[in-house]
């Protein structure tokens, strides 16, 4: 896995490292070892999706503070995104 930091203090870009050969590839998508190198220590509680048909279109990234605060872990499966 490759952790990228962003501007945004505690906020990664993390690339899925792929192991390619003549039947595709094989990339973790998760690895609490890693996360926790980087200092992320909360294992997943919670995995939810969404598909946006708008482009432009977020869900699911609203603010939350404590007692109600949730670490999100985001993936773009097509198109991009931007920090």
């Amino acid at each position: 896995m490759i952790f990228t930091e962003t501007k945004l203090a505690g906020a990664f870009i993390i690339d899925m490292e792929r192991l390619s050969d003549e039947r595709g590839f094989f990339a973790r998508a998760w690895c609490e070892d890693e996360f926790a190198a980087h200092g992320i220590h909360q294992p997943p509680r919670q995995a939810s999706i969404s598909s946006n048909p708008k482009r432009g279109t977020l869900r699911g990234m609203h603010y939350q503070i404590a007692p109600h605060g949730e670490s999100k872990l985001v993936r773009c499966t097509r198109g991009a995104f931007t920090t």
